[in-house]
């Protein structure tokens, strides 16, 4: 097993990957890609200070409502785009998307469907979870609370910093067509739409 989060978004990895072993079971953590943008941001940020604001670095025009997609961190979240790289090389069969947004509210499950995914024997159940109210995200616990319970590093779970709601409705709508490709792509709605209208 191997966990690289820039393989999804780099060019060469599918045929490299494909060339390396064709069997190969691809898991993708996909989220929200507003969301994703700003922790993205957020994760920048924390360790350069002096970079300009979100909102100055996605956009080419700010005037116009031009969306600067070439920003790393819009870029990525353009999912289909990345998807028809790897479909080139391998059947949807051997790919998992797993929701990013469904790993916090409901773990468990999305882990069954890894573990199915794998052939692997349900052993992860909601047993070995618990909700950290200070991280606001689902942490490990061991099963009969034997050890500490396992949480992601300080660099998980960081406050966001406050995005103009303009900005954040111009990516809603510059995402929109991408996510809906994506959903026809990989057969599966993720409804970020509908979580945007109740946020």
């Amino acid at each position: 097993m191997e966990k690289t989060p820039s393989y999804f978004v780099t060019n060469e990895a599918p045929q490299r990957i494909h060339s390396m072993a064709k069997d190969t079971k691809l898991i993708v953590v996909v989220r929200n890609p507003v969301t994703r943008a700003i922790s993205d941001y957020t994760q920048t940020l924390s360790k350069k200070p002096e970079i300009p604001t979100f909102e100055v670095l996605a956009f080419k025009n700010r005037t116009l409502g031009l969306i600067d997609a070439s920003w790393s961190a819009l870029r990525i979240g353009i999912y289909a785009l990345h998807l028809e790289s790897w479909m080139q090389y391998f059947p949807l069969s051997q790919i998992l998307f797993v929701s990013g947004e469904r790993l916090i509210t409901n773990p468990a499950e999305e882990l069954a469907k890894v573990q199915d995914f794998l052939g692997l024997q349900r052993i992860i159940t909601d047993k070995h979870f618990y909700f950290n109210k200070t991280k606001g995200f689902p942490c490990l616990k061991k099963p009969e609370d034997t050890g500490a319970p396992r949480c992601l590093g300080k660099s998980k779970g960081r406050t966001h910093p406050k995005i103009d709601p303009d900005v954040i409705q111009r990516l809603r709508k510059f995402y929109k067509p991408f996510n809906a490709m994506f959903y026809q792509m990989t057969g599966q709605d993720f409804q970020w739409e509908k979580e945007e209208l109740e946020g």
